[in-house]
């Protein structure tokens, strides 16, 4: 038996999801249908499958859920959370422009960027970052940063040498200070590889420049698919990311139960 489900892709700063709104199209096993529709030669094609659903709890709008390219659940994405706020007030499902959504690592909130019904960008509170302080000063060619999901950030003079490293296996980022201090990034991600952009990432990789000293506490984080403004505020300690988010086409997939 099959039916045919709606779904939207999206981009943030060329990170690129499938979304569904489980509300109106349930999907009984996300894991597999991220495997499936996310391979970019038999499939949609995207680094992974976002679900948007109601919240279960009272202290959020929305959820997400997160599944990569190969099947594992993420615990958190700067850039779909971002793609879910303009999905959610251009789509008419939400008239707010502050929206509380829950995520496996704690409720985030987003702030719209709206122009004429068109939201431009979304700030998100990415909470407070943590780290393992004996790691900091233990590791001497990486540091290790939480925004949610875990990050591996190494200063290079080589960006370009992206690529797993198996020791670590989390999320890890390659950067670079510039000389106008725009700090370049380049990422892999655990269970989607090499991505154009990651928002928990550009976050984690702000934090350590920050931490280290050879950044301030804001910083515009330059990836292959574009650039994000991230902030670490001293006054609350958390960490506040703001890009864009972008439709790229709408479409009916089969899905066979």
């Amino acid at each position: 038996m099959k039916s045919k489900i709606s779904f939207c892709k999206m981009h943030g700063c060329g990170n690129d999801y499938i979304y569904v709104n489980v509300m109106q199209h349930p999907i009984a096993d996300p894991s597999a249908a991220a495997i499936a529709w996310s391979d970019r030669h038999k499939g949609i094609g995207s680094d992974g499958l976002v679900l948007i659903d109601k919240s279960p709890v009272t202290e959020a709008d929305f959820s997400m859920r997160i599944f990569n390219a190969d099947g594992s659940e993420a615990k958190m994405c700067g850039n779909a959370s971002r793609c879910i706020g303009k999905y959610l007030y251009e789509r008419g499902i939400t008239d707010k422009k502050t929206i509380r959504l829950l995520t496996l690592s704690g409720v985030k909130t987003l702030k719209l960027h709206v122009e004429e019904g068109i939201v431009k960008s979304v700030t998100v509170d990415m909470g407070e970052p943590s780290f393992d302080r004996e790691t900091w000063s233990s590791k001497s060619s990486g540091i290790f940063v939480s925004m949610g999901n875990p990050h591996y950030v190494i200063f290079t003079k080589d960006v370009d040498q992206v690529g797993e490293i198996e020791e670590v296996r989390c999320n890890t980022e390659f950067a670079k200070v510039l000389p106008d201090g725009s700090i370049r990034v380049r990422v892999w991600e655990l269970g989607s590889g090499i991505t154009q952009a990651c928002g928990t990432g550009a976050c984690a990789t702000a934090v350590a420049a920050a931490y280290s000293g050879i950044a301030g506490r804001e910083s515009l984080i330059v990836m292959d698919g574009g650039t994000l403004n991230i902030v670490w505020d001293e006054r609350d300690n958390h960490v506040y990311m703001t890009g864009p988010a972008e439709f790229v086409f709408d479409g009916e997939i089969e899905l066979w139960h």
